[in-house]
């Protein structure tokens, strides 16, 4: 029997994670006394990892500064969730997709610039964590686009090439899968248009979970 795995990012994809993120960011900037990056350019940059997500926000900055953009970034987000006030909502229907998928012996698993902490937290608050087999976040591996999520969630979870889909909203999320040589499939509910997505690489981007649900079945 063909195991079929289906990865999925996290931020724009499974939840809509934007407030946490520019409420970090803003609160490094300004706690650095920068000027603040525009919310729509901070939107932009979700996908990718921490570090290489403030260096296209702010690529002339020297590399301390950015390291300690970085570091400010954490602390933020991480006070942020500790105090409860971080809100990351499930897209309407994304449970319901999930737990279908999961039900119909896919393996399911996640591909994402967060860190573990932040994945395992944003996972076990809507009742998702059971559903996922595999989970590779930015603190073992290189930015997205690069293969290496891919890469070792096919190891980990013993599905092939050709029977694996990765899942995103980003062109960073097509680019990698295509670069890992797995099937794209893009929504357009998160932070790049669906232009965007089907330039990356997309074979097809899905209106809402049950039209993805058709995509994928």
């Amino acid at each position: 029997m063909t195991l079929r795995l289906a990865l999925f990012d996290c931020d724009g994809t499974l939840v809509d994670g934007q407030a946490g993120v520019v409420g970090a960011m803003e609160a490094a900037f300004a706690g650095a006394g920068l000027p603040l990056p525009q919310r729509h350019l901070i939107r932009r940059a979700v996908g990718l990892s921490l570090p290489q997500a403030i260096r296209l926000l702010a690529p002339e900055l020297p590399e301390d500064v950015r390291q300690e953009l970085d570091r400010s970034y954490r602390d933020a987000f991480r006070a942020a969730r500790e105090s409860g006030q971080l809100v990351e909502p499930l897209y309407d229907g994304m449970a319901e997709l999930v737990a279908a998928l999961s039900q119909g012996g896919w393996l399911l698993g996640v591909a994402t610039g967060k860190s573990r902490r932040g994945l395992d937290h944003c996972l076990a608050v809507h009742g998702l964590t059971a559903h996922f087999c595999t989970l590779q976040t930015a603190d073992n591996h290189p930015s997205k686009p690069h293969p290496s999520m891919v890469d070792a969630a096919l190891a980990e979870s013993g599905a092939d090439h050709a029977a694996t889909v990765m899942i995103g909203d980003t062109q960073y999320d097509m680019a990698m899968a295509v670069n890992a040589g797995v099937r794209a499939i893009g929504v357009d509910w998160g932070y790049h248009t669906a232009q965007e997505l089907r330039e990356a690489g997309a074979e097809a981007v899905a209106r809402d979970p049950a039209h993805l649900m058709e995509l994928l079945s």
